[in-house]
């Protein structure tokens, strides 16, 4: 597995790099049959150390958590606790993730953009209301079934998750509700 490990606007240190090597790689190597990248990025918050982990593994999902702490490692730690839990609640289907499958996980190329509004507002105070545009970047729709997309969704620790359904080829959302539920938006059956 491949490792990159940062810090925003801090420095870390080897000795930390190899306690995030051998931590992470156990709690994955336990759960993930083959994962091929890690990104760990630590920051601190006034007081506090913050770690966000990212697992990209070969069957095409992700795995994402967030640690905060008073000290770096402990950060870490919590992070990794997250980790793991999210990894073993979802560990046979991990396993079970391509077993039905034939063919890997296709990707679609799809943009995604912030836009400026089109016209001048009237006052000042709704021009501070108004989005400009911040970034444009691409991302790629994974053709997945609705079962895949709500465990991405869970892993990742994303809040929505756009996807090409396998059923029929339709672009879906799967979403995190207020209430704490998941939604499932499908357009083809609004008809």
């Amino acid at each position: 597995m491949r490792y990159q490990i940062s810090g925003k606007q801090i420095d870390i240190g080897e000795a930390l790099q190899t306690h995030v090597k051998a931590e992470l790689g156990e709690v994955v190597e336990k759960y993930a049959q083959r994962p091929t990248e890690a990104i760990i990025v630590f920051s601190k918050s006034a007081h506090e150390f913050i770690c966000e982990a990212t697992i990209h593994l070969s069957t095409g999902l992700n795995v994402a958590a967030k640690g905060h702490a008073n000290e770096i490692y402990a950060a870490f730690e919590s992070c990794r606790e997250k980790m793991d839990k999210q990894l073993r609640r979802y560990k046979r289907r991990l396993r079970d993730h391509h077993r039905d499958r034939t063919a890997p996980v296709e990707f679609d190329a799809g943009s995604s953009y912030i836009l400026a509004p089109t016209e001048e507002p009237e006052d000042a105070d709704a021009a501070t209301l108004q989005p400009i545009v911040i970034a444009e970047m691409e991302t790629k729709i994974p053709s997945i079934t609705v079962g895949e997309a709500v465990m991405q969704l869970e892993l990742g620790g994303q809040r929505m998750l756009v996807f090409r359904n396998e059923g029929h080829g339709g672009v879906n959302v799967v979403y995190r509700r207020d209430d704490g539920n998941i939604g499932w938006i499908d357009p083809r059956n609004s008809k």
